[in-house]
């Protein structure tokens, strides 16, 4: 049962195990174990990053596609609900038609874009997705009226949702039971979801494909496989994925504007968490997700703590200055880019294929430690046949 949840895709590693298992736990359980507002804000960002990064793997780790406008889909996801609840107020309804609308512009877009810019060179394509992202950027800060601008839209949630409406008295293990702790749930239950699928997708015989493309296009074209269909449905599920988690980030912050969901250091941050996490993994994004926004969340005041104590030691305590914490976190990054090249994922699953922990052999007849591997289904209709 557990294997069929996780679509036979085990870790394969003791040590990614636990560190998983620590992970889920460690956000089923926050809203009790660390129940201040900013634990619970750090949290909900882990969860949306968790699906906005495995949405581009699934782009970039498992298909090959160096794409820009990742963060553009994310966008109109948190726009859809932002507008749909500004103008309809506060309800379901609109959460609903924000939501519908967001994910049928997103598919369109997505598909326009894959199959006219898909056809070119990575590194055109790559710049293409660029421009379009920095056009509806420009458009969004621009339509004042519809989109609020640079000011963004601040709107109200569903009355369930609103951190207003108590549902228990009393706190509950610490936790009050109000409209935001059924708003993180809310939140942790579609992430556990869309990852469930997500994993779902890259281990059947179409995520294969998608790895073959990957691997050599060319073969792949050679033994029946369209390479531009293939690409643009992998475009458009990704940029699906992306939508919802800005729908959940809109959700959770009651907010949106330019810089929350479209600005590019966005999309850095989501090909920094990609690269340490491990590329063509889904694992790889929960791993990269919780490291990242820890260390952009608590860094700071790591080292605002440490200079404190080190105030005596004048070199010491400029150089863990807390203005000072981008230079560390881009230090960490480069180490852990260094250290694990294929990332943490990608290290610790080929620590464990080549050794058994207990003989230290090698281990014979293991997969790689990417993705899920198997045979490609036969080209044409047979893929739905195998699926089944």
């Amino acid at each position: 049962m557990f294997k069929a949840l996780l679509s036979h895709d085990l870790p394969r590693s003791k040590l990614l195990a636990l560190a998983l298992a620590i992970a889920v736990l460690g956000l089923a359980f926050t809203p009790f174990i660390f129940p201040g507002t900013k634990a619970l804000n750090v949290a909900a960002k882990i969860m949306v990053f968790i699906v906005l990064v495995a949405s581009y793997d699934l782009l970039l780790g498992y298909t090959g596609i160096v794409s820009f406008a990742h963060t553009m889909f994310f966008g109109i996801g948190a726009y859809g609900v932002a507008i749909a609840s500004t103008r309809m107020g506060p309800g379901w309804e609109a959460v609903a038609l924000g939501l519908g609308g967001a994910l049928l512009a997103s598919l369109l877009l997505s598909l326009v874009i894959g199959l006219f810019s898909l056809r070119v060179k990575a590194i055109f394509f790559a710049m293409i997705t660029l421009a379009v992202a920095s056009a509806f950027m420009t458009l969004a800060s621009q339509l004042s009226d519809f989109t609020g601008g640079e000011d963004g839209l601040s709107f109200k949630v569903p009355e369930a949702l609103q951190p207003g409406t108590e549902y228990l008295e009393e706190p509950f293990l610490g936790a009050s039971i109000d409209g935001r702790f059924l708003s993180y749930y809310l939140l942790f239950v579609a992430t556990v979801a869309l990852v469930l699928l997500m994993l779902r997708i890259v281990n059947s015989p179409f995520g294969r494909v998608l790895q073959a493309i990957r691997e050599n296009d060319f073969r792949a074209e050679a033994i029946g496989y369209r390479s531009v269909v293939y690409r643009t449905l992998s475009n458009v599920l990704a940029a699906l994925f992306a939508c919802a988690a800005g729908a959940l980030l809109a959700l959770w912050l009651r907010y949106n504007g330019p810089d929350t969901s479209l600005a590019f250091e966005l999309m850095l941050d989501i090909l920094l968490i990609v690269v340490i996490g491990g590329m063509g993994t889904i694992y790889g994004a929960v791993i990269g997700s919780v490291l990242f926004v820890l260390a952009q969340s608590y860094l700071q005041d790591l080292m605002k703590l440490g200079a404190d104590r080190l105030v005596d030691v004048p070199l010491l305590s400029q150089l863990i200055s807390p203005d000072r914490w981008l230079l560390w976190l881009g230090l960490l990054f480069v180490l852990s880019v260094y250290h694990f090249p294929s990332g943490i994922v990608g290290r610790l699953r080929l620590r464990a294929m080549l050794h058994e922990p207990t003989t230290g052999r090698p281990r014979v007849g293991s997969t790689p430690p990417g993705g899920g591997g198997g045979p490609l289904p036969p080209p044409g209709g047979s893929v739905n046949k195998e699926s089944s």
